[in-house]
């Protein structure tokens, strides 16, 4: 197969695409409540309605996806999250914003499980941590990027953010050109959804599968609720709440570079249970955070953190599942991470209603903690098999 190095930079900018779908819309959700005349929990279903929409439709793209070939399914998923960002931008109304994002989840779902099974494909060993922190760094440019680039389309107008996924248009003329099929033709695969569903009576599937949604869920408790409290603490508006969020990609990047040489070091199961720490500590001391240098200090620990988790438990799950339904299992584990960003506004907008943010932070601080130790418990039931 003749996979060039430019042909991983088309995955991991396909992953960028898909982690914009909420980190764009993230630090602009404030400013969207007044135009669409709603409250500040029902635009953030905004955020939900996609992510939900994403882990229905990864299950079914997963059931078929090992029997046909890659590019198949991810053109048209990358040209379906073009159209419904081009279509968000004429909508007037909230209702018609959650149904364009249900659709937009579609191709989001595709996207994802697709590059990380072309990765599975192409990739043995050492070179898949590697070339998934490639894109664990593609994904920390889009924590960057995404938030500034929605907060400063935001000044121009609410709906302005959305004309981002119009980008995924020609990016999918290029794919279909330029990237290269990855699916073997040997007749090996196939098995289906219920066949990935048997592989979790693997623990470390199984386990492995829940990492996924604990970390997302994560994750979306900053992703959402940190720009209220930037606007009521520090009266920011959508692009200051932007270039705020976007400080913990700073640390996903420098982390995700160097995880082939952490992976050599360390089991990845160990590294997940130290990203896990980090991750839980820095949420759960947000509510104390009197400045906005020792907020930044804790979003950095809170991107080490994340970006150590991401990159090893995607890593994690290709090197454990089961080549012949290896496209079933990373479309369970991609599921949950969107249950995962789909229960994390429900659950924590739920405790608000009670409660108020610092509770909300502390409470998914300690989550993360939990994990932790739980995780760093188990390390010895996992044996990674980098041959496979």
């Amino acid at each position: 197969m003749n996979f060039k190095p430019y042909h991983l930079l088309f995955l991991a900018t396909t992953v960028f695409f898909a982690m914009a779908g909420g980190a764009i819309l993230a630090p602009v959700l404030p400013q969207m409540v007044e135009p669409l005349s709603s409250t500040p929990n029902e635009v953030a279903q905004l955020m939900a309605v996609y992510t939900i929409s994403t882990a229905i439709f990864s299950l079914i793209i997963g059931h078929f996806v090992d029997r046909v070939n890659r590019k198949a399914v991810l053109v048209p998923c990358l040209v379906i999250n073009g159209l419904m960002g081009l279509f968000s931008f004429f909508a007037t109304d909230l209702h018609t914003l959650l149904i364009l994002r249900f659709v937009q989840g579609i191709g989001i779902a595709g996207m994802m499980s697709l590059v990380m099974l072309m990765i599975g494909d192409v990739y043995k060993g050492l070179d898949r941590v590697h070339s998934m922190g490639r894109v664990s760094m593609a994904i920390a440019i889009g924590s960057v990027t995404a938030p500034l680039i929605g907060g400063g389309l935001a000044t121009i107008g609410w709906n302005y953010p959305f004309l981002f996924y119009v980008m995924s248009l020609p990016f999918a003329l290029l794919v279909f050109l330029l990237l290269p099929e990855t699916k073997e033709c040997d007749g090996s695969y196939g098995g289906g959804l219920g066949t990935a569903v048997r592989e979790l009576r693997d623990f470390r599937i199984l386990y492995t599968v829940f990492l996924s949604f604990a970390i997302f869920f994560l994750l979306f408790s900053i992703v959402v609720f940190l720009p209220f409290m930037l606007k009521d603490v520090f009266g920011f508006a959508a692009k200051e709440a932007g270039m705020v969020l976007s400080i913990q990609g700073i640390a996903i990047i420098m982390v995700a570079s160097n995880i082939k040489k952490l992976a050599e070091k360390l089991p990845l199961i160990v590294l997940i249970g130290m990203g896990f720490s980090l991750v839980g500590i820095s949420i759960s001391l947000i509510p104390w955070a009197g400045s906005l240098s020792v907020l930044f200090l804790l979003l950095l620990v809170f991107g080490g953190g994340f970006g150590l988790c991401q990159t090893a438990i995607d890593s994690q799950i290709i090197q454990i599942s089961p080549p012949q339904s290896r496209g079933g299992v990373l479309s369970i584990h991609n599921t949950m991470k969107y249950v995962g960003q789909s229960a994390s506004p429900v659950v924590l907008g739920g405790i608000l209603l009670y409660f108020d943010l610092h509770i909300v932070f502390l409470l998914s601080g300690i989550f993360g903690i939990l994990v932790a130790v739980v995780t760093l418990a188990f390390r010895k039931r996992f044996v990674v098999e980098s041959n496979i």
